[in-house]
């Protein structure tokens, strides 16, 4: 039977207790709506914008044509416009853009053998790689029938002006477009791998230094650790250690798993990716010890962490590319450093770079590293 006046009682101790911890309040309101957001906004959004470079080796009205319809084409953001072939695919090798699209040097010329242009694409990030082929493989389909019946065209995207319509009376021929896939057939399941090891590594690390910290100060373990003569490095130490090792024995057994099951392969070497999960692992360690410095139970640790881990999951590019995001949520993700740890996995898995290739990724994450750890030990409470 209840007791309606001690109900009403158990209630009110509640909410004062909720109100007595402002942290835990603040993530129960601003954590759904971060939630919608993202998930009305950053996941599975319309590809647009995507980063080329066009290398046109031709002149002539045909080449203006197609170059005004690329331009006008939202799948594609055309970063420039050159005639070195050799800098147009060190631009797709190095990442600054996705593809080049090659006008080769006959391409405007009256001839009898077929027009050839080549998409020379980054495989690695297989949702834009297939947006790309998709929809260039539909320009060059639309304008060879253009040019063979010698009429305007008009693209999935954009409408082609009247004033970019040229005289091709002289083009009769097909133009066909081969694709270089640079990294060859990637799955989506490869594409996922990576970023699913290091969001893995990202959420154990995060909760299990809550359960490691927060939870020892609420069953008061961790005050009588201290009263042994044992120093707090040591103790922090030997966290971080197994915390470490219980990391890697479980990216051990995903990426055994995926290689059995899905036949995802490894371009890089497993030592290179063990040595950037380690420091991934270190950086999040860092982030659970920064957040939990100061929390007095799991519970207010789970409700602070919640509001960084899940945007973190969702922005940084694990499941779907950054460019399906609004421009903020991209900008956004560069403050996170599983961004770089997703990054640099995919560049060694996917990719078959080395540790020097992706040099860039690894000195941020070492960067939020230091930065997480300075933190964490000025705010840890020693007194527990």
């Amino acid at each position: 039977m209840i007791e309606l006046d001690k109900f009403w009682w158990m209630i009110k101790k509640e909410l004062i207790s909720l109100k007595r911890h402002p942290s835990r309040l603040v993530a129960i309101i601003v954590f759904p709506i971060i939630m919608i957001l993202l998930f009305g906004y950053g996941m599975g959004g319309e590809m647009t914008d995507l980063p080329i470079v066009v290398v046109s080796q031709s002149h002539g009205d045909l080449t203006d044509l197609t170059l005004d319809t690329i331009k006008t084409t939202e799948t594609y953001h055309v970063v420039k416009v050159i005639d070195d072939l050799d800098e147009g695919k060190e631009l797709v090798n190095s990442g600054n853009v996705k593809a080049a699209i090659i006008l080769p040097s006959d391409y405007d010329e009256d001839s009898s053998t077929q027009k050839s242009v080549t998409l020379y694409l980054d495989s690695s990030d297989q949702m834009a790689a297939q947006i790309l082929e998709s929809s260039t493989q539909g320009i060059f389909y639309r304008l060879s029938n253009m040019v063979a019946s010698q009429t305007s065209v008009s693209t999935q995207d954009a409408e082609i002006e009247p004033s970019v319509v040229h005289s091709l009376n002289n083009f009769k021929d097909d133009i066909s477009l081969h694709i270089n896939r640079i990294y060859g057939n990637i799955k989506y399941i490869d594409f996922l791998v990576p970023a699913v090891l290091g969001m893995t590594v990202m959420m154990s690390c995060m909760m299990g230094m809550g359960a490691t910290i927060a939870g020892e100060r609420e069953t008061g373990e961790l005050a009588r650790l201290f009263m042994t003569p044992t120093s707090v490095s040591t103790v922090i130490g030997g966290k971080i250690a197994s915390k470490l090792l219980i990391e890697l024995l479980r990216a051990l057994i995903l990426i055994a798993m995926a290689i059995l099951l899905f036949n995802v392969s490894i371009k890089g070497g497993i030592l290179q990716t063990f040595i950037v999960l380690v420091i991934g692992a270190l950086c999040f360690v860092g982030f659970g010890i920064m957040l939990s410095a100061r929390t007095q139970t799991q519970e207010d640790y789970a409700q602070i962490v919640m509001p960084f881990s899940m945007p973190m999951m969702f922005v940084s590019g694990v499941f779907y590319p950054i460019e399906t995001m609004p421009w903020i949520f991209q900008k956004l993700a560069y403050l996170f450093p599983l961004t770089y740890l997703n990054d640099a996995m995919r560049g060694i898995m996917l990719k078959g770079q080395t540790l020097g290739d992706v040099w860039l990724d690894l000195v941020i994450l070492l960067g939020f590293t230091v930065l997480f750890f300075i933190m964490g030990v000025k705010r840890f409470n020693r007194d527990v």
